[in-house]
């Protein structure tokens, strides 16, 4: 193969000890050191895209988006093949932070993806019918894994109400990476991919809050999730809804559903029969009335919600010791 009129080489020996050494500094979080190695690297062998991959990929873990468009522009100038390199899906990304839409058209059609429209178009892509996906909110902290449906290969909108230690809200817009880290099963058999998010792209005005139901049936629980939803917004039984995962297990292929009767998840490491984010689940015996709820809804809505909810059936429904939590 030859690029510019000469022959392509193996990159030098200096370039792969600098390269090297960058990524096990980038794996210690020291960015401005790996930096400097791989703008040598680049300095070095500036007609290989792997140079200017790998400074777009730096550049992409330091949030530095007009640094990681211009690299990645660079590197894809120099492959070697049309479509499907991993160069073009992070020039996507990074022109989706940068709501670059042209850019970002053009790279995930020479990624090998259909995009609604034309490539000059200025608008956000829309229609690319993604589905569901997880993403993982804040993956190097308390990482927790929610539902959401996929804007576009960038993007996820979060559908689940995040717990507070998240710092996430429902209808929130997240910037994820492109590599799935995990999935999660459903019991008809259908496989969701688990993407991590890399930082928030648009936040929601809608506020979370944390409630105490006395909910006598899961009947009743589900008429107040349903009322919500039929309000334009959202609640979440969380006593049912969260389990505690270890990191080897949150990345692997997780089923999403509870399980019937005496089933226990031997992945959940939370402690079944306790209500609340520290279980997830009875012995499949007993409903536990008492139930801690997410709702996502605005201050002048979320009372009444919960005051027209118990109004429908004051025998068997209750709420106490409301707080907006996120």
């Amino acid at each position: 193969m030859r690029i510019f009129g000469k022959g392509r080489h193996r990159p030098s020996a200096s370039w792969r000890q600098a390269t090297d050494r960058a990524f096990t500094l980038i794996g210690d979080g020291r960015y401005e050191d790996a930096g400097a190695l791989l703008t040598r690297a680049a300095d070095l062998e500036p007609w290989l895209s792997e140079s200017w991959f790998n400074l777009a990929l730096l550049h992409k873990f330091r949030h530095d988006w007009e640094q990681a468009r211009a690299a990645g522009l660079r590197a894809v100038a120099l492959l070697d093949r049309e479509t499907g390199a991993p160069d073009w899906w992070n020039v996507g990304i990074a022109a989706t932070a940068l709501q670059d839409w042209p850019l970002a058209r053009r790279a995930w059609q020479a990624y090998g993806l259909r995009v609604p429209g034309g490539a000059t178009d200025s608008g956000e892509p829309v229609g690319m019918e993604l589905g569901s996906a997880a993403v993982r909110l804040s993956p190097e902290g308390e990482a927790e894994v929610v539902w959401g449906r996929r804007l576009d290969p960038a993007r996820i909108e979060v559908l689940s109400i995040p717990l507070p230690s998240s710092g996430r809200r429902w209808g929130e817009v997240v910037l994820h990476d492109g590599v799935p880290h995990g999935e999660r099963t459903t019991a008809a058999g259908h496989a969701y991919p688990v993407f991590d998010e890399i930082e928030l792209w648009a936040p929601s005005p809608v506020p979370t809050w944390v409630v105490l139901l006395e909910a006598a049936t899961e009947a009743d629980r589900d008429a107040l999730e349903q009322l919500a939803a039929d309000a334009g917004f959202a609640a979440e039984d969380w006593s049912s809804s969260v389990r505690l995962l270890c990191r080897t297990c949150s990345e692997s292929r997780m089923p999403s559903d509870e399980g019937d009767g005496e089933h226990l998840d031997p992945h959940d490491h939370s402690e079944p029969g306790h209500p609340g984010p520290l279980g997830h689940r009875t012995d499949g015996q007993l409903w536990v009335p008492e139930r801690e709820c997410g709702v996502a809804a605005p201050a002048s809505l979320v009372r009444g919600l919960l005051d027209g909810w118990v109004a429908d059936s004051p025998d068997s429904r209750d709420w106490r010791d409301l707080e907006e939590v996120c």
